[in-house]
């Protein structure tokens, strides 16, 4: 079974219809995925990735985006391309089979049994045939296809034991595009480092090279590549052995990594933990480096112009294919150190250092500029020059106070790319005044408070703005107002003091002056009433007025006070006796949601009693802290006959 995108399908039969469609920004095609990496290959144009879980090969562009796929290969482990790039051979222990692949459709072109156990399991393409390695731990051998025998002559194409008794596990594989007839083997399964050059070209392996394991090489080998232009190998991604005479020895290493791939110019592209390193032949710092996931990248392989390397790299459901492009191009450090501190309109210097891996020019140039409050979109400054030993240095003015920022840039040439950085000056600006009204005083409940800010002396900008913060976790903070101040440096907004507010004035600042702020706390009473009932008359005993109750009848007091869920009034009750009044008692009660609280209190039953009651809300002590403590007025009982 296979499947072709519909981007795909689309550019083959309406070519045009489909670029007038992605010129007017159609859905971005599927970035390549797998979930067990199984073979990576790349040609001119594509990019095949073989599936091991799910048995799929899919073939994806040079961005990375899947542009065809083809399932029913199960447990497929690696991939090759033929000479012509015209065949994809896919190996599948599974079904153990080579299976050949259309490049330019994935269509299955032929089947190749291999009648063994175990394998095929790596598979590469050198000398006009298809080499593949098979075998368990202790029976490992390679065997080959040759693609022009046509099985329905009668011979098999597949031929097995064509390196017997050299290797004890299956082996990996490797070819070099610049030396088509040479095929590199190395031992797999095993902590021992058995590895091999053979010729293939005449389609019979001869013997080149042959390293029995015995760790005076390595401890195992998980990757070996051909070095191009060189009768050498790398293994591990990082060692170099020299062939010669028929057997190997050490020539070099590059300083760390786990495996790599090399491009046909020799270019060596090295996974190193989080990271893929670029290496010219040889070299000991890495030409470019790029970080890829945390997680680590599983495999890489190069495009045949060397101008891009695909990597598989590690994603939370898998493995995604990334491409790295620019990989000839060095990437240089730029360092920028400004200071700390300055003095606003006082002259500042500013020292870098531009260095690389690769020699830079001589006497090349770096941009600078400046980005403060007054040219908050950057001002282009005088370019400098770089010395010889990479370091340069500016002096500037900043005719702006506050955060002044100096990026300095690197445009690149034609070995490096480009590169910026920056750094930021904390600039000295004057203090101005800044003064807020209204601070510490009572209103009575709903007033209507006009605060005024007054601003002193400052460069451009004359803005104020007014925030009010009730007291109260059920309201926040609000601009009120925001203007320019008048002439005399005023700015007033109003606030509706139903209860303790803080107001706030900030200034912003400009270029010459700090921000300022300041804070005014104003306080509110609450709105609190008594009503009185169940008497029969009022009358005044001496300047006061009274309610008059018979001495058996309870009187009913309702108090009315500004609602906040939770709050409470306190009751206070006091009677009249030895020419003063004295307290009785003191009491807290809830409020209704509709602000209410009614009281029954109890006859005395004796006439000529006086008493006088009054509500009142204590801050703090009432259930809440958002009004300030406010007493009700005195209501005055008398009790008769």
């Amino acid at each position: 079974m296979r499947s072709t995108s519909a981007a795909t399908a689309l550019a083959v039969l309406f070519s045009s219809a489909a670029l007038s469609v992605a010129a007017a920004g159609s859905a971005s095609a599927a970035t390549a995925s797998v979930t067990t990496p199984g073979g990576l290959v790349a040609d001119a144009t594509r990019v095949f990735l073989g599936d091991n879980s799910s048995g799929t090969v899919l073939a994806a562009d040079h961005a990375g985006n899947v542009v065809d796929s083809v399932s029913g290969i199960p447990g497929v482990t690696d991939l090759a391309l033929s000479a012509d790039g015209g065949t994809l051979y896919a190996a599948t222990p599974e079904l153990h089979e080579i299976v050949a692949l259309d490049t330019a459709t994935l269509d299955v072109k032929a089947r190749y049994t291999v009648a063994t156990t175990d394998g095929p399991r790596y598979v590469a393409v050198a000398g006009g045939k298809v080499w593949f390695s098979y075998g368990d731990q202790w029976s490992g051998d390679i065997g080959s296809v040759d693609p022009a025998v046509d099985p329905a002559s009668g011979t098999d194409p597949v031929a097995l034991g064509q390196f017997s008794g050299k290797v004890w596990g299956q082996a990996l594989l490797d070819t070099d595009p610049t030396a088509p007839g040479l095929l590199a083997v190395g031992e797999t399964g095993l902590s021992t480092d058995s590895m091999a050059v053979l010729d293939v070209s005449s389609g019979t392996p001869q013997q080149l090279a042959w390293h029995n394991g015995d760790y005076s090489l390595n401890n195992g080998i998980g990757d070996i590549d051909l070095v191009p232009g060189a009768p050498q190998v790398l293994f591990n991604g990082k060692d170099r052995a020299k062939y010669a005479d028929g057997k190997f020895t050490l020539a070099g290493s590059y300083p760390s990594g786990q495996r790599a791939d090399i491009a046909a110019n020799g270019l060596v592209a090295q996974i190193n933990g989080d990271k893929v390193a670029v290496y010219q032949p040889g070299a000991t710092q890495p030409l470019r480096t790029y970080t890829t996931s945390t997680n680590g990248t599983a495999d890489l392989t190069w495009s045949p112009d060397a101008s891009r390397i695909f990597a598989l790299v590690a994603s939370s459901s898998g493995y995604t294919l990334k491409a790295l492009t620019g990989t000839t191009l060095n990437v240089p450090t730029l360092t920028v150190n400004a200071p700390a501190t300055a003095t606003r309109a006082k002259p500042l210097t500013v020292t870098g250092k531009l260095s690389a891996t690769v020699p830079l020019p001589a006497g090349v140039q770096l941009t600078v500029t400046r980005t403060d409050l007054e040219s908050p979109n950057g001002k282009a400054l005088a370019p400098v020059t770089v010395k010889a030993d990479g370091t340069y240095s500016f002096t500037n003015t900043p005719p702006a106070g506050g955060k002044v920022k100096y990026t300095v840039k690197y445009a690149g040439d034609a070995q490096h790319t480009a590169v910026s950085a920056s750094d930021t000056v904390e600039v000295s600006r004057a203090a101005t005044t800044l003064s807020l009204n209204n601070n510490g005083k009572l209103y009575s409940y709903g007033a209507d408070v006009k605060f005024t800010a007054h601003l002193g002396t400052t460069y451009k900008n004359r803005s104020v703005s007014i925030y009010a913060d009730p007291f109260g976790s059920d309201k926040g903070k609000k601009l009120i107002k925001t203007g320019t101040v008048n002439a005399d440096g005023n700015i007033s907004a109003w606030v509706d003091m139903t209860r303790d507010t803080a107001v706030t004035a900030v200034f912003s600042g400009d270029a010459r002056y700090k921000p300022k702020t300041v804070k005014s706390t104003a306080y509110a009473k609450v709105k609190i009433s008594t009503a009185v009932s169940k008497h029969y008359k009022t009358a005044k005993i001496g300047t006061k007025n009274y309610y008059w109750f018979h001495k058996s009848t309870d009187p009913l007091l309702t108090t009315t006070m500004s609602y906040y869920p939770g709050r409470q009034q306190r009751f206070d009750l006091q009677a009249y006796y030895n020419g003063a009044w004295h307290t009785l008692g003191q009491e807290y009660f809830p409020l209704g949601s509709n602000g209410k609280s009614a009281i029954t209190l109890e006859a005395p039953g004796e006439s000529g009693i006086k008493a006088r009651v009054r509500s009142v809300y204590v801050n703090g002590s009432s259930g809440d802290s958002v009004n300030s403590t406010t007493y009700g007025a005195w209501k005055y009982l008398y009790f008769s006959n």
